[in-house]
């Protein structure tokens, strides 16, 4: 019976001993492989892993345009839908006309006015220019009248003081005496008379004068191109031919349509969007790193990115093409008052722009909103 127990003791004795050598060969194992894992690990983050910054907070975005008409008019035909694929220049929307046609005709008819104008100014100008010569004529006629009024006041008045000489010797009748007095009061008059000609042909040409300067400070130096008011005219009809051409909205951008908002029959108002669209062909990545991961990213480094559209199978190569200026939380619409007190430190978040090779777009399109993984390539900082 002491020896049964005694090889009971032995064997148990002997397991436990084997179990032992196994555990401790099964920590080696597992000492090894941590040491294993913890090497490669830090050769990964020497050569790889400290080079490279990721993220998985990344979305698909772009410049989005918005349509919208220029001038407020009715719908009257809308030739896009949603999704539907557009080029640039292509007509989204007609509106109706009739109003900007009006005003265009009104606008012409106001321009030949302004040319006709134009043509009269010019041509009183000319005819005024005649009458200043005219007058000028009439002022030396005027003035040889003078003259000849003053040579026979002279006449006149050496006539009569020789009667009047004589009349004293009684050579002359008192009769031919008072002639001689008549005829110099006649001589003065004359004289007084042709010198209201002479002023009033100066008055005259002077009115001429200025009413020429007057058209001609109109004319001065401008062709009827040129000229104010014809110019003015002009750009009536230039914006009412804009006006007429912006009746037909064309889509700014090569995308796809999003977001229509018109339909037939509704009234436009002029600034307020109709439609927008996506230029998917121009699309980025805005990635938000956290603001530990940024201090080794600079613009123009080499960046990786994978969307959950296709999978890890589909990979993206682009660019850091900028940094923006402020993080998410301080460009948002209420942003956090950090100052009241109630203060506790979020690791923020700066969004990345990153631009993706077009070709690559081209063949895997993406749109915007799409979830992505971005990681970017630091060791040439």
């Amino acid at each position: 019976m002491a020896d049964a127990d005694t090889d009971i003791a032995t064997q148990e004795s002997i397991a436990r001993a084997e179990r032992k050598a196994t555990r401790r060969r099964w920590l080696g194992r597992l000492a090894l492989v941590v040491i294993a894992a913890t090497v490669i690990w830090l050769l990964w983050y020497v050569l790889l892993g400290r080079n490279h910054v990721s993220t998985d907070n990344a979305y698909v975005n772009a410049e989005i345009a918005q349509v919208t008409p220029r001038i407020s008019a009715t719908v009257v035909e809308v030739k896009v839908t949603d999704t539907q694929h557009v080029k640039k220049g292509d007509v989204l929307v007609l509106l109706d006309k009739s109003k900007t046609e009006i005003a265009l005709a009104e606008a012409e008819a106001e321009l030949a006015e302004a040319r006709r104008k134009f043509r009269q100014t010019v041509s009183t100008t000319g005819a005024l220019a005649a009458q200043v010569q005219s007058r000028s004529a009439d002022i030396a006629s005027a003035s040889a009248q003078l003259e000849a009024a003053q040579a026979d006041l002279e006449k006149a008045r050496i006539d009569f003081e020789r009667r009047e000489r004589l009349a004293k010797s009684g050579a002359v009748s008192g009769e031919e005496l008072t002639d001689a007095r008549k005829s110099l009061a006649s001589a003065r008059a004359a004289v007084a008379s042709a010198r209201a000609g002479v002023a009033m042909a100066q008055a005259n040409r002077s009115t001429a004068q200025g009413e020429f300067a007057a058209t001609r400070a109109l004319i001065s130096g401008s062709t009827e191109e040129t000229d104010p008011g014809v110019r003015a005219a002009q750009a009536k009809v230039d914006d009412a031919r804009i006006d007429l051409a912006n009746t037909v909205i064309r889509a700014p951008v090569d995308g796809v349509v999003s977001q229509r908002r018109v339909q037939i029959g509704q009234v436009v108002a002029a600034g307020r969007p109709v439609m927008t669209i996506v230029p998917i062909g121009k699309v980025y990545i805005d990635a938000n790193f956290k603001e530990r991961q940024l201090d080794r990213v600079r613009i123009g480094q080499p960046a990786t990115v994978t969307a959950d559209l296709y999978g890890s199978g589909i990979t993206y190569h682009g660019k850091v093409a900028g940094i923006a200026g402020g993080t998410g939380a301080s460009m948002s619409l209420i942003p956090a008052q950090n100052a009241t007190g109630n203060w506790i430190k979020v690791v923020q978040r700066l969004p990345v722009r990153i631009e993706l090779d077009p070709k690559e777009l081209a063949e895997h399109p993406l749109r915007v909103g799409l979830s992505t993984e971005v990681d970017i390539d630091v060791s040439g900082d």
